[in-house]
C-alpha cells in the first residue's frame, strides 16, 4: 500500500500542475493496488527516476537505455521500496557511477507509460515518479550494463530537440521555467 507521505506528495504535485492528466491516475493506482511497488504486479507498478542535473543546473545526464534503445533519464523499479525518492537516488548512483549526489525534496514530474512485452514479461504500465537529483563537482560517470551510453546534455538543447522523448522535453521545459 502507498504510504501517506507519497500520497501527500502526489496530492501536492496535482495542486502544482492541475492541467496534467497524470496525478489522478497515480493517486487512484496508489490507493487501489496494494502491491503497487512490486514489479511482479502485471498491471503495472511504480518506478523512480532521476532528473540528474549538473551542479550548475545547465546540463542533464541521460542514458541511452539498452532495452528500450532510447535516450532517457536514469531510473528503475522500486522493487518493494515505497520511498520513490530513495529509489530515484539509488538508481542514479547505480546507473551513473557518480557519488555525492543530492536528492531535492518533492516530486518533479510524473509519467505513466506503457512498457512493451519482452520475452516472458507482458506489456505493462510504469507509473514513473521523477525527482531532481543534483550532481556534485565530479561529473565523471561510468557506463553500466543497463546503458549503451551516458551523456551530459544541455537542458536547453533537450527542450528544443523535436526528436527527444516527449517526457524529456517536458521535464527540460519545467526545469528551464523554474530557473534551475
Amino acid at each position: 500500500m502507498a504510504p501517506p507521505s507519497l500520497l501527500a506528495e502526489l496530492e501536492a504535485y496535482a495542486r502544482r500542475w492541475p492541467l496534467e492528466g497524470a496525478p489522478p491516475r497515480f493517486l487512484e493506482f496508489a490507493r487501489r493496488q496494494p502491491r503497487c511497488f512490486e514489479r511482479s504486479t502485471r498491471e503495472g507498478h511504480f518506478t523512480g527516476s532521476a532528473w540528474l542535473v549538473s551542479a550548475d543546473g545547465e546540463r542533464v545526464l541521460l542514458t541511452h537505455h539498452r532495452k528500450l534503445d532510447r535516450w532517457l533519464q536514469l531510473g528503475g523499479h522500486a522493487d518493494g521500496d515505497a520511498d520513490l525518492g530513495r529509489v530515484a537516488l539509488r538508481e542514479a548512483e547505480e546507473e551513473s557511477g557518480l557519488g555525492a549526489l543530492a536528492l531535492e525534496p518533492g516530486i518533479f514530474d510524473l509519467d505513466r507509460h506503457r512498457i512493451p512485452a519482452r520475452g516472458a514479461e507482458p506489456e505493462h504500465w510504469h507509473y514513473d515518479v521523477r525527482y531532481v537529483v543534483r550532481a556534485g563537482e565530479d561529473e565523471r560517470f561510468v557506463v553500466g550494463a543497463e546503458s549503451h551510453a551516458l551523456a551530459w546534455r544541455r537542458i536547453a538543447d533537450v527542450a528544443a530537440d523535436a526528436q527527444a522523448d516527449d517526457s524529456l522535453r517536458r521535464m527540460a521545459r519545467k526545469w528551464l521555467a523554474r530557473g534551475g
